[in-house]
């Protein structure tokens, strides 16, 4: 034990000593928000673990996912955060939510006012202005507010994630060098406008081939697929059957299986540069249909994004990197 007593922590979490007392001692009879505050200043202060033990996930963060059907990728994420809060401080409950991407206002609503009460935040929704405003009113409250895989224009809000703009150009890198000197179209596919961060990577990418155009390529369309696996199997198809001689194809988002459908039924071999490794992006690439997938660690964002905010809970004391997480570039050779 260290040198705190009960009166630091009375201090340091503006409640009485008798409040403290009742905490520590598991008594009840006290309200859950003035709980936290005695958990986190006895934590802070290094306050005897073993007295702390009784109020298992006292503290609680939330982890707001979108699309827990629609894609392998949300499911693995959601493994890794199951994965990651298994080890960390029984005071601690990372709680994993799954809302419909589909329900803007649904999903604001429960950022803005949960069923229960949280002392953080990690999100990954649609860049909408309810869900900023519902975030603002979530960070107004007092509750430490993430964001993952995709940022917002509000900069006081940690994003934690790849840079996305590099990610697109460094696709575009690539897919310019290995069709050197082939005439054709190239095409992008994404969710639709909803992701900044699918917005990002098509900016980077549009913005790279502008910048290096040699007069063969042309980046003629941006697919929206919704990240579904039907709807982006007939709008690739659509395209692929528009007359233009298609030779190159990033997708920034989901519905993989949807594109591998499509590109298997085309005549040609078209060069494919897909995002995020999974079960059947690693299909993909091992049957030589897709060629790069650009990684962005979910691992390491999840890590990063729950050390972030337990950071700013003032749960660890050690500085968290605020730099993009280092996106991976996977083929066949090196999966």
């Amino acid at each position: 034990m260290s040198g705190s007593t009960i009166r630091d922590i009375a201090r340091e979490a503006n409640v009485g000593t008798a409040t403290v007392e009742r905490v520590l001692n598991d008594r009840g009879g006290v309200r859950t928000e003035l709980a936290e505050r005695v958990i986190r200043a006895a934590k802070k202060l290094k306050y005897g673990d073993r007295r702390l033990r009784p109020h298992s996930g006292i503290i609680r963060i939330e982890v707001l996912l979108v699309q827990p059907e629609a894609e392998v990728f949300y499911a693995d994420l959601n493994a890794t955060f199951q994965r990651i809060s298994a080890s960390l401080d029984p005071a601690i409950l990372v709680h994993r939510t799954f809302v419909s991407e589909d329900d803007i206002t649904g999903v604001a609503q429960h950022i803005a006012k949960p069923p229960v009460r949280r002392a953080g935040l990690i999100v990954l929704a649609p860049d909408h202005p309810e869900i900023t405003e519902s975030i603002r009113q979530a960070r107004m409250s007092g509750v430490e507010v993430v964001q993952l895989l995709t940022g917002s224009a509000d900069e006081d809000v940690p994003y934690i994630g790849i840079d996305n703009y590099a990610a697109g150009r460094t696709a575009a890198y690539y897919m310019s060098r290995m069709l050197r000197g082939i005439r054709g179209t190239v095409l992008a596919m994404c969710h639709s406008g909803a992701y900044r961060a699918h917005r990002e990577r098509i900016r980077g990418f549009s913005d790279y081939l502008m910048q290096h155009a040699d007069g063969h390529r042309n980046f003629c369309a941006v697919i929206f697929g919704h990240d579904d696996n039907l709807l982006s199997a007939e709008r690739l198809s659509e395209a692929l059957r528009s007359g233009d001689r298609v030779i190159g194809l990033y997708s920034v988002g989901a519905g993989r299986e949807g594109i591998a459908a499509a590109l298997n039924a085309h005549p040609a071999k078209i060069l494919w540069i897909g995002h995020a490794l999974t079960q059947s992006t690693a299909k993909c690439l091992r049957s030589g249909l897709m060629d790069i997938c650009i990684d962005g660690a979910p691992e390491t964002q999840a890590r990063r994004s729950l050390d972030t905010v337990l950071h700013r809970l003032g749960l660890i004391d050690v500085d968290v990197s605020s730099a993009p997480v280092q996106f991976l570039t996977i083929t066949a050779q090196n999966l």
